[in-house]
């Protein structure tokens, strides 16, 4: 539709019409025929309004969308269609490794060529817009929304996000979604790791580490955002005017939608800055939110404020402009029901996205440990027990795959059994957990509120350790219960559950080779069970076809490749614990029992376990003859930085070559080292390549004492090497002129 006529729709409506454009509800309110004494009465919302919503909540499947879009239509005054919106967050049908996963690949290329086949199966089942990427930097694990994030640095996640909102988007045609990136901003800096709680931290920190992914998805085109739950300088995110007005839309210049995540307008009342439903829907509206989230507050207040005078009808033009924008932009208007197709099927789980999926789940795996190469393993000699309530799960794919279908997933054992592999043995070992009712409700909606009896745990173990003293390997498949992370998953302790942790323990006094085989959502306190087990293959929730992606690495047909995005703390004190921290004052290099007085814990080191960067291979590799190309940095005047990596195994495989740098005196402390790029190379055994960086002024920026973007003259550090903690290093003076 022209601007022109768009305008004139806008002019035509109603108060009440506009207001309706404002409001998403679920699609139980779109069901059957009788709603008043269900979704409408609990949510309190004037029956008058639905027929004016102007998006429905995770409703996907062509026929269900076309429905409700004819119907709704059918009734419509002035024919505007539905905005269908979904959590479309990893995957439709098929689905990707989680995003800390995905991370793990330092891959956004191929991240960006499965999110279009993610884009077109949500497409074709009927959805305009979905709820991804999150592009939260988290530094604490306990915070269960670590599964959804790409990790703990800035510029890696920068990466991600503009490779997500590209995969989605393309050129937003019928096959792809508009994206919606969330949570703005910082929710991954909630306090403790606890979800929904408060952040406070400077504006520089905030600038310099947490906004940065945010703005690579708008510049990427982000058509959407959504407002956080948590506060940012004690004011929530949804009634922050400072950072959605001032710096969302000012200075970033964002004219998209700005919608709530769910029921954050009335949460404003719970938070303590609003007094009513009147008050939450003034402020979120003054801060420039344009949609409310399953909430009645726009839909009962919006026209009581106008009349009082408390708000503008120009605030309300401009929020109800912004959606109509988006409609339009989709092409609704002239096809309201876009990309939905009844023979939807068809465009599922395609060979070609289940390939993609396959090489993501590969390349996320990160091996973490593999002493005396006991990985990979020979299937058709060796006597493999597998062992552990992964072996035969089809929960691989994390708890926000809402649209995956659990039967279309192979396990483990699946996989293994369908090849040449004359004496594996498979057995359970213990259940997920001990006790169900620890997952609160939702333990009553995965089992029931199951607590497994002692006898129950005896038998399992029993038949365990009978197979494991058959075998010569044993492979166990531990991990979180799928449910212990993502939303609402914030955790304490970060083990593996208790029932898992016995099983281990017993296994492992067999003296019998270990692998273990991790499943979570988050970096785990590994410390205990490291020295326990043999190799540790760090396998993340891993998608629709993860079972075969493991299988390939544990067999030797895919050579890991996968590198930590977040660092795995040594204990859970050191946490939040980060590659990019600063120095101190008073630094220590390593734990000094000598030197009590320095920025040290008395009963751990301040290093983590395994540190950002970090993942082996069944290759080995070599740095050497680091070079600069100049001593010298200036502007107009880039460096060139080469590095020659050599492959010194028989064995081909994929090296991960990380760039870092230090700005050793500035106006304001700066971290000890900072990911400014990568590459990755494939060597074949015996091959030896130089890798290429380019270093400009521009890489050297930062948020100075004044608040401004700019680089300072002065000398660095810089890092090129395997890891954060394994490199060569060189350095090189920084000039104006």
């Amino acid at each position: 539709m022209e601007q022109e006529k768009l305008y004139q729709l806008m002019n035509s409506l109603t108060l009440k019409e506009k207001i309706g454009q404002l409001i998403q509800l679920s699609g139980d309110f779109f069901g059957n025929d009788n709603i008043s004494t269900g979704p409408i009465e609990e949510l309190g919302i004037d029956n008058e309004m639905i027929q004016y919503t102007g998006s429905i909540l995770n409703v996907s499947g062509a026929k269900n969308t076309i429905k409700i879009q004819k119907e709704y239509l059918a009734q419509s005054r002035h024919k505007i269609p539905l905005l269908f919106m979904n959590d479309v967050v990893y995957g439709y049908r098929t689905i990707l490794p989680i995003p800390l996963g995905q991370g793990a690949t330092w891959n956004p290329n191929l991240i960006r060529n499965g999110y279009e086949h993610i884009s077109k199966e949500a497409s074709k089942a009927g959805v305009h817009v979905t709820f991804s990427p999150m592009v939260d930097l988290v530094r604490d694990p306990r915070w269960g929304r670590c599964l959804e994030s790409t990790g703990e640095d800035p510029y890696l996640n920068s990466q991600f996000a503009k490779a997500v909102v590209e995969g989605f988007q393309g050129d937003l045609n019928h096959n792809q979604l508009a994206s919606c990136v969330k949570h703005f901003a910082a929710y991954g800096a909630a306090e403790a790791g606890r979800d929904y709680n408060t952040v406070d931290m400077s504006e520089r920190r905030l600038r310099q580490d947490y906004l940065p992914a945010y703005h690579a998805a708008l510049e990427a085109g982000a058509k959407m955002v959504m407002t956080s739950f948590n506060t940012i300088d004690g004011i929530p995110a949804t009634a922050n005017k400072w950072l959605m007005k001032d710096i969302l839309r000012d200075e970033w210049g964002f004219d998209g939608v700005l919608i709530t995540d769910y029921a954050a307008i009335k949460e404003l009342i719970a938070h303590g800055v609003a007094v009513d439903d009147a008050h939450a829907s003034q402020l979120a509206l003054e801060a420039g939110v344009d949609i409310d989230m399953k909430t009645a507050c726009y839909a009962n207040q919006l026209q009581p404020l106008l009349k009082e005078g408390r708000i503008s009808l120009e605030l309300i033009d401009q929020a109800v402009w912004r959606v109509l924008t988006l409609k339009n932009d989709l092409g609704l208007f002239e096809n309201p029901y876009r990309g939905a197709d009844l023979n939807e099927e068809n465009y599922m789980r395609t060979s070609d996205a289940r390939e993609i999926a396959l090489q993501a789940s590969r390349e996320a795996l990160v091996l973490l440990k593999n002493n005396n190469n006991l990985l990979p393993l020979d299937f058709k000699t060796q006597k493999i027990a597998f062992i552990g309530p992964y072996v035969d799960s089809k929960f691989l794919t994390g708890l926000w795959a809402i649209n995956g279908k659990t039967e279309e997933i192979a396990s483990i054992k699946d996989v293994v059994i369908s090849m040449d592999a004359p004496h594996v043995t498979f057995t359970k070992g213990c259940d997920y957990l001990d006790d169900y009712s620890k997952l609160g409700k939702f333990g009553e909606f995965v089992s029931n509120f199951k607590i497994n009896t002692d006898d129950e745990i005896k038998k399992d173990l029993q038949e365990a350790i009978i197979i494991a003293k058959e075998s010569d390997i044993i492979v166990l498949a531990l991990g979180e219960h799928m449910l212990e992370s993502g939303e609402a998953g914030s955790r304490t302790q970060l083990g593996l559950p208790e029932i898992q942790q016995c099983l281990l323990n017993e296994i492992s006094q067999l003296g019998k080779p270990i692998v273990l085989v991790l499943f979570n959502g988050r970096p785990l306190v590994l410390t205990e069970i490291e020295n326990k087990v043999d190799a540790i293959l760090e396998a993340w929730f891993p998608g629709s076809e993860g079972a075969q992606a493991i299988v390939d690495i544990l067999n030797g047909t895919y050579n890991p490749s996968g590198r930590l995005s977040m660092s795995f703390p040594y204990t859970v004190g050191q946490i939040p614990i980060y590659y990019n921290s600063f120095n101190t004052g008073r630094p220590v290099a390593v734990h000094d029992d000598n030197n009590r007085f320095a920025s040290q814990f008395l009963d751990a080191p301040n290093t983590p376990l395994y540190p950002f960067g970090f993942g082996l291979s069944y290759s080995q590799f070599s740095y050497n003859n680091l070079k600069l190309s100049s001593n010298i940095l200036s502007i107009g005047s880039p460096i060139t930085i080469s590095v020659n990596i050599t492959n010194t195994s028989s064995i081909a495989g994929t090296e991960t070559v990380q760039l870092y740098v230090r700005d050793l005196v500035s106006s304001v402390v700066r971290p000890v080292k900072e990911l400014i790029n990568f590459e990755k190379i494939f060597l074949k055994g015996g091959e030896c390549k130089t890798v290429t960086f380019i270093l400009t002024e521009k890489d050297l920026r930062f948020i100075n004492k004044d608040m401004f973007y700019q680089f300072e003259e002065g000398v660095f550090q810089i890092f090129v090497g395997h890891s954060s903690q394994e490199y060569l290093s060189s350095q090189f003076t920084l000039i104006k002129h």
